[in-house]
């Protein structure tokens, strides 16, 4: 491969939450290991691989001017994320006007609600649900029905359509919070299934705003819809809300931004994420998003979806041959694993708290899914070296699930 995704970085003491975060009272971080035992980051949604070098050449030369006063985002970027999109998902008809910064996609989440609802008001969201949706919309007043995503007869989790008409009508509910690909499962979904979604959010007057952070990071073939292309509808009805932090690592940075297509929409939520007058892009985030949207941005994503694919390939065969009673759907985009291991504490007697604490003291730092609605499951980043997956995984099977 071209780029690096062989070698172990040491993230110690470089502001890391992923492993420098287990000492800093951080309410849901794990253990730090026990004696012997050296740290395999596997809980924080970030990857443990260095960023392409585009991104930091492009930091690099705006740096090397010393002045970094007020600005504006240039028409580099915007062609930046025009390109991109275009490139990747097939989208036509972006302009500049529809594009609109903001600091994360958690708090374009609350921009948009707030300008859909009204404080009380009741959010539809599908669980198991990302821990940052159900903190954010309940800080800020909202309250959430979750509509349980099922599985076929193959264990893909489907949405469940005649669930999600019923609460949209009973509970009065008009503005849904949607996450694709999802989060955590790791479905990518299709496009029929986008469709009949859409057309019972038109038929109830439901508006849409859906993350899709993960876009960049499908799998095996799969290719990711964007919401708004299914229909005409959909393209008014719908926020949509990107970012490269996921793609690149570069959380650390901020940077996501929204596509409205709506004049009516989008004036409204440009107007909401202004009035704290903190809603506004890093000289330096601009940078790294145009050095992570050039040629070498998308060649380097070839390869690291490749190196997931063998990670999730590996920790998967390596679940269904060692671990009798936890059960995986391998996923179709993103690069976390919800494990659900249900029947291996049946038979054991066992809690998830006390699971999660046998892997956390062996270094394995997994994260607890109950928090994402998932009541026996744990969720686990596989974006790190396949060394580390593969010490991780040994020290699984001996020191955790045991026979």
């Amino acid at each position: 491969m071209k780029y690096d995704f062989i070698s172990i970085m040491d993230r110690h003491g470089r502001d890391a939450i992923a492993v420098d975060g287990l000492t800093t009272g951080i309410p849901f971080a794990p253990d730090p290991p026990k004696e012997g035992f050296d740290l395999i980051p596997m809980w924080v949604a970030d990857m443990n691989f260095p960023v392409v070098p585009t991104v930091q050449e492009e930091i690099i030369k705006r740096t090397e001017h010393p002045a970094f006063g007020y600005f504006r985002p240039t028409e580099a970027y915007y062609n930046a994320i025009i390109r991109w999109q275009r490139e990747r998902n097939g989208i036509e008809g972006l302009e500049a006007k529809h594009i609109g910064y903001e600091n994360g996609v958690l708090g374009a989440v609350v921009s948009a609600v707030n300008v859909l609802c009204s404080k009380g008001d009741k959010v539809l969201l599908h669980s198991p649900t990302y821990i940052g949706f159900t903190s954010s919309l309940e800080n800020n007043g909202y309250r959430i029905i979750h509509s349980p995503l099922v599985r076929d007869e193959r264990g893909i989790f489907r949405m469940d359509f005649e669930d999600m008409e019923k609460k949209i009508v009973e509970e009065e509910i008009h503005t849904a919070v949607f996450c694709s690909p999802h989060n955590p499962c790791g479905r990518v979904w299709e496009r029929w299934e986008l469709e009949k979604a859409m057309e019972i959010y038109k038929r109830h007057e439901v508006y849409v705003v859906s993350d899709e952070i993960w876009s960049d990071i499908v799998l095996y073939g799969h290719r990711h819809i964007p919401t708004q292309s299914v229909s005409e509808d959909a393209r008014q009805r719908t926020v949509a809300l990107y970012a490269p932090s996921k793609t690149f690592n570069l959380a650390g940075l901020i940077g996501s931004y929204h596509i409205i297509y709506s004049d009516w929409i989008r004036d409204r939520v440009q107007k909401e994420s202004s009035l704290s007058h903190y809603n506004d892009m890093n000289v330096l985030s601009m940078h790294a998003l145009i050095g992570a949207y050039r040629a070498e941005g998308a060649e380097w994503l070839s390869e690291l979806r490749e190196v997931i694919e063998g990670n999730v390939d590996y920790a998967c065969d390596y679940i269904k041959e060692h671990f009798r009673g936890v059960c995986v759907q391998k996923p179709e985009g993103t690069y976390m694993l919800f494990l659900d291991c249900a029947e291996w504490m049946k038979e054991r007697g066992i809690s998830l708290r006390e699971l999660l604490k046998k892997g956390w003291d062996v270094g394995v730092a997994w994260q607890d899914g109950s928090r994402f609605h998932g009541k026996t499951h744990i969720r686990m980043n596989l974006a790190l070296p396949l060394s580390r997956v593969k010490e991780a995984f040994r020290r699984l099977e001996q020191y955790v699930f045991t026979k």
